[in-house]
């Protein structure tokens, strides 16, 4: 592959990944929860299901364990998570999501699907199950990075 081939597949999988990140953003601002942006949304990925300690939460974002506390911050203050002492690690906390993150996330699935849902109008179910596959090979266990 050469290096322009190179740039510009790089540059299609950044602009499809922003913008399913634009496409769940706008689905759970407009399913009525407000005050947050995808970066919080890729927090509570790592949240749910069992919570994570705000280091878990640095490493699965690639930020600093301060960046990673404002965060949780903004998520506590606005309702979407809450501390809890850890049940096997007294020194440290385990924030997880409320009743209202739990909602927030499936508001994120339901918008993520639709978003997926269209996808499967251009390429086909086997289409779009080829292209999950080869995803896959490609980053299967790789935590979400957000870098904006």
């Amino acid at each position: 592959m050469q290096n322009s081939e190179a740039m510009a597949l790089s540059a299609t999988l950044l602009a499809v990944a922003g913008g399913l990140t634009h496409r769940i953003h706008e689905g759970v601002l407009a399913r009525g929860f407000e005050g947050l942006r995808p970066a919080h949304g890729f927090a509570c990925a790592r949240l749910a299901p069992d919570g994570a300690t705000v280091t878990d939460l640095a490493v699965h974002l690639g930020v600093t364990k301060q960046a990673a506390s404002q965060l949780v911050d903004e998520l506590v203050r606005k309702g979407y998570a809450e501390r809890r002492p850890h049940p096997g690690d007294a020194r440290a906390r385990l924030v997880v999501l409320t009743g209202r993150g739990w909602e927030c996330t499936r508001a994120a699935e339901e918008a993520a699907a639709e978003a997926v849902g269209e996808w499967e109008g251009l390429l086909g179910e086997p289409g779009l199950r080829l292209l999950r596959e080869q995803l896959l090979r490609i980053a299967p266990h790789g935590p979400v990075r957000p870098a904006w």
